[in-house]
């Protein structure tokens, strides 16, 4: 397995308080899918928004990210258990699951492994979910502007794995039949502050800031503040790419 590549330590606490939320009715779908709720395993949990939903409908929650400061900020729960944990063993050597979710991680690991992991994992007859978003919608010229602020002016400053993501990750050779599933999006209501926030937990922002010493934001900040306008917050959404995949039994 190659080396971790740690893109969300630094300023864990912002990834926290910026990134946008999964939708519940997503958590509700995937648990009325599976036969048994005893126990899923959330891969690559970040700071646990994913495994916090996922407590509300298993016994059982294990909850594993490579990055200890992501860990640190994840909020606990009496049927969470979180692990720092490389994507590609299983959490404490547990196995057994009915469900295994990987959110908006999947592209950093290393695929051949980790499917691997899962069917090792997977309980015969569980299921694979992983999903992903790429860019914000507001229905505006705003969407234009950060389209090519990721595109262009960060574009070379993108991890190569990011690509996986921004192909819908229709690259990815996964290890069980696709399975048909419902359009699921996230959405919000956010300000112009919090908007900013969002861009400052980019991978892809942080790597600009650490070779050029400036943040790229303040290159689109004035016309981003003149296409926001005097509005206090906008409805926000992304739609999100979604596999899901069952074990043979």
């Amino acid at each position: 397995m190659s080396g971790f590549k740690d893109h969300f330590s630094s300023a864990s606490d912002n990834y926290k308080t910026y990134r946008p939320n999964y939708p519940t009715e997503l958590f509700r779908w995937l648990a009325d899918q599976c036969q048994q709720k005893q126990r899923v395993w959330d891969c690559g949990t970040g700071s646990g928004q994913a495994a916090v939903e996922h407590s509300r409908y298993f016994d059982q929650v294990i909850a594993s990210d490579a990055s200890a400061a992501q860990i640190e900020q994840a909020q606990s729960k009496k049927n969470i258990t979180y692990l720092v944990n490389p994507a590609e063993t299983l959490p404490g050597g547990q196995s057994n699951f009915d469900l295994i979710t990987v959110a908006q991680a999947i592209h950093w690991f290393d695929l051949p492994q980790f499917f691997s992991t899962v069917d090792k994992g997977l309980k015969p007859g569980g299921h694979l979910a992983t999903w992903g978003y790429q860019f914000i919608n507001t229905g505006t010229e705003i969407d234009t502007l950060i389209s090519e602020f990721h595109s262009t002016i960060i574009g070379p400053y993108w991890p190569p794995e990011r690509k996986l993501l921004n192909d819908g990750y229709t690259d990815i050779s996964f290890p069980y039949p696709r399975l048909e599933v419902p359009d699921f999006s996230m959405e919000a209501a956010w300000s112009l502050n919090h908007l900013i926030g969002y861009l400052n937990t980019w991978s892809a922002v942080k790597k600009y800031e650490e070779i050029k010493g400036s943040n790229p934001i303040d290159l689109i900040v004035e016309e981003l503040n003149d296409l926001w306008g005097a509005e206090k917050s906008r409805a926000v959404f992304w739609p999100l790419t979604l596999y899901f995949g069952q074990k043979p039994q």
